[in-house]
């Protein structure tokens, strides 16, 4: 996997259909969280960070995301990817700008895996998970905790984003299958 370290794995589980890998995108830290719905209920399958190495050139940061990533894709096999629409404060361009390749990288790998993107505002993970479009990282990953059924909170608060995110996706489908 080159540089980049999968690290903070847990759980583990096998694949199969309605999988959803949800993904917390950073140039730095890009946090992923693999579930699936079952008839007991959502089963965590793993979740974890992807760091790459800060003084790496980007085009090696890049790399390092991209198999990284897709060591994770190709273990579980997602049926859809949900992922964090861009965002950066107007103060930070360098920010986006840097964001924005991540999640080129992230969406090219689906489209290469064939996998259906779906993405969301960070406010509104946020106000489907807590109410809040606006709770602070520790309410998210209480939120997720609870969801999930974790014995304690994900961390770091990447990894409680990316599975905030996939279950924010499951939800989403849950409720069209139910219409």
């Amino acid at each position: 996997m080159g540089n980049a370290k999968v690290k903070g794995k847990v759980a583990a589980g096998g694949a199969t259909g309605g999988t959803i890998l949800g993904v917390d995108p950073g140039l730095n830290i890009t946090g992923y969280g693999v579930i699936r719905s079952t008839a007991g209920g959502i089963e965590l399958l793993e979740a974890g960070i992807i760091r790459t190495k800060a003084k790496a050139s980007l085009e090696r940061r890049l790399l390092d995301l991209h198999e990284g990533l897709g060591e994770v894709m190709a273990a579980h096999k997602p049926s859809v990817l949900a992922l964090e629409q861009l965002y950066s404060h107007y103060k930070r361009p360098q920010t986006a700008i840097l964001m924005g390749h991540a999640r080129g990288v992230i969406c090219l790998l689906a489209a290469q895996a064939g996998i259906a993107i779906e993405s969301f505002e960070a406010t509104r993970v946020k106000r489907m998970m807590t109410g809040n479009g606006h709770a602070p990282k520790d309410q998210m990953q209480m939120a997720v905790k609870l969801q999930l059924n974790l014995a304690t909170v994900p961390e770091p608060p990447d990894v409680a984003d990316a599975l905030a995110i996939a279950l924010c996706q499951q939800q989403m489908s849950s409720m069209q299958v139910q219409l």
